[in-house]
């Protein structure tokens, strides 16, 4: 995103309620909790090879824990995972990495919840962001916006996706159990009946 003009938008930075049905508990997700790797590349649809480039080059960087070295493992959070679908679409639809960079630097700051009441649109070249409907239509009776990105919906089909994906957490902690992943449940059950 570059310097606005008068039909590039801003965000209204005022705090609201999380969008209701946009998580399952309507809680944003734990900023401990991360996926490595090899979950982050198949949640957000990408090759081991752009994703380490990505790191390597500060465009999403995991924000759990990078790697230090031989052996350690990158933890990506959710919005760190949300980012690189984001990437991905633009990158698909032929924005180049030059454009999609400015773009992330400027919703790099953002909170999830802040991410959540935006939708980003894009004729090609230029990446245009937008709050409330009456943007939107701005927008596209300008005649500039031909993609568009509804960030709430890629984080419903995030939400849906990562469930079914191994987490940990930062500190050391157990992440959350997931009930729908009763197999695991009945290994580790059994795993500490073996050794009590």
């Amino acid at each position: 995103m570059r310097p606005r003009s008068k039909r590039e938008l801003s965000v209204v930075d005022q705090p609201q309620e999380i969008q209701p049905g946009l998580f399952p508990d309507d809680s944003l997700p734990d900023d401990l909790v991360g996926y490595r790797v090899p979950s982050a590349c198949q949640i957000a649809g990408i090759t081991y090879r752009q994703l380490d480039y990505w790191a390597r080059t500060s465009l999403v960087v995991p924000s759990i824990r990078g790697a230090a070295g031989s052996g350690s493992q990158r933890l990506y959070s959710f919005k760190d995972i949300l980012v690189l679908k984001i990437v991905k679409r633009l990158l698909d639809t032929g924005i180049s990495l030059q454009n999609i960079r400015i773009a992330v630097d400027h919703l790099r700051d953002r909170g999830v919840h802040d991410l959540a009441k935006i939708t980003l649109f894009s004729d090609g070249t230029t990446v245009y962001e937008c709050t409330t409907a009456d943007e939107v239509v701005d927008l596209l009776q300008g005649g500039q916006g031909v993609f568009g990105i509804a960030v709430s919906g890629a984080m419903r089909e995030l939400t849906g996706t990562i469930a079914n994906f191994p987490a940990e957490r930062a500190d050391g902690g157990e992440s959350e159990a997931r009930p729908e992943d009763e197999l695991a449940f009945r290994r580790k059950n059994r795993v500490s009946r073996k050794t009590g």
